[in-house]
């Protein structure tokens, strides 16, 4: 699948390095503009007791296994002894999202007026922080903060539940229990070794946690200690998750004297049979080609490889790609996604919006028009809860009502010609 065209409800696709395979992470809380709505797990009593039953002896079962990776007795029986286990978490593992999201959808929530002037602000108060982190990693200050932008919205959507609890409950049920096993001892060695405290654990259901929002397993490679104050503390510590994002992208390659990449212009008749992030062609050679910067000036001289990206087909925006994309998409496997950290890093360095539009009618919404969009929902007398900007079912079954009313496609999507519709008087 195309993850430029399209994404899968709230999952992203992820590398083993940061993240567990594909559909095992949520996407930022603020952006569940497409959220799915899992079915409800109705259990009697006697299968919620035969669970339990069944997550008590697991757990008997996996302490010695966490004791040979390095857990002692003690930690494991203090942080277990209390755990019953969150079936919910089970549901994310195999549920199939009902919509997938263009690309315009995606990046329009992401990358938004209200978090690129959030962004700014951070790299304000940050600013000596960042000075020290660019000098110890040679990683730019903008594609720091983008990252930490898109993944917790600046620290404001961290997740809310118990890393422990999630990681047990997935090594006991389900599948990949292997994996999620390696996490859930890799949790409790981060616990043992007092970086974090577990109350202060919480993330996503597939336990992904802190400002940059790292698995257990990446924090142990790759989180630093950038306060010096003795912890690698990724949620208390905004130097020590900065300094961690930084050393993650240098470990994966980023290097600070190239672009990330740029929007091009193709000329007519262009074969973008070409295109792909895999297929990467010297500068010299696209610029052969007939390609142009969108602003019309020429490529880089050189031989520095680069991979053409169409995320929409060639009707939409064109990108030439660097190294420094596939660093940033080995944070999280999707191309989507890298574009995102990329845009948002250029924004906050004073540049401006992609110079080709979208090839739709009808564009996203930011996350300030998502909110105006459900109040107007609300005024109409439809409960959707508060109108935080996440797009969940009962706003996707609202939408599908008004949009028939109006004429509309009754898709349950939350885009221009609906909120337009929305605002005019009844």
């Amino acid at each position: 699948m195309n993850t430029f065209a399209r994404l899968r409800g709230v999952w992203r696709d992820r590398t083993p390095n940061i993240l567990p395979p594909r559909h095992f992470r949520c996407l930022p809380r603020d952006l569940v503009a497409i959220a799915v709505s899992l079915p409800f797990m109705a259990v009697s009593a006697n299968s919620l007791a035969a669970e339990a039953g069944g997550f008590a002896s697991c757990l008997e079962r996996l302490r010695p296994d966490a004791m040979a990776k390095g857990v002692s007795a003690a930690t494991f029986d203090a942080q277990t002894a209390a755990l019953a286990p969150d079936m919910t978490v089970i549901g994310f593992l195999d549920a199939q999202p009902e919509f997938v999201t263009p690309i315009w959808d995606y990046l329009a929530a992401l990358v938004d007026e209200e978090r690129v002037a959030d962004g700014r602000e951070m790299l304000s108060h940050w600013e000596l922080v960042l000075g020290r982190v660019e000098k110890a990693y040679d990683v730019d200050r903008a594609t720091v903060v983008a990252v930490w932008g898109v993944e917790s919205n600046f620290g404001r959507n961290f997740g809310t539940r118990p890393l422990l609890t999630s990681l047990s409950t997935l090594s006991c049920f389900g599948r990949r229990q292997d994996y999620f096993r390696g996490e859930f001892f890799t949790t409790l060695k981060i616990i043992q070794e007092g970086h974090v405290a577990p109350e202060r654990l919480t993330g996503s259901w597939a336990g992904a946690f802190g400002h940059t929002q790292f698995m257990p397993s990446t924090f142990m490679r790759l989180a630093v200690d950038f306060d010096g104050d003795g912890r690698r503390d990724l949620v208390d510590s905004v130097p020590d998750a900065l300094a961690s994002t930084a050393n993650f992208l240098r470990r994966a390659g980023w290097r600070n004297d190239l672009p990330w990449g740029f929007e091009v212009a193709l000329p007519a008749g262009f074969d973008t049979a070409v295109a792909g992030r895999r297929n990467r062609q010297p500068m010299h050679d696209w610029a052969a080609r007939g390609l142009r910067r969108v602003d019309g000036g020429d490529l880089p001289p050189g031989a520095t490889p680069a991979a053409l990206l169409l995320p929409a087909g060639e009707g939409g925006p064109a990108f030439l790609v660097t190294r420094n994309f596939d660093a940033l998409y080995s944070y999280n496997a999707a191309e989507s996604y890298a574009l995102a950290i990329a845009h948002l890093s250029d924004r906050l360095r004073g540049g401006g919006p992609f110079a080709t539009p979208w090839p739709t009618d009808d564009a996203g919404l930011s996350r300030a028009e998502r909110r105006e969009l459900q109040q107007l929902l609300i005024e109409r007398g439809f409960d959707i809860g508060e109108p935080d900007g996440i797009i969940g079912s009962r706003t996707r079954e609202a939408l599908q009502m008004v949009q028939r009313e109006f004429g509309l496609t009754a898709d349950g999507r939350a885009g221009q010609k609906t909120l337009r519709a929305l605002r005019q008087p009844r």
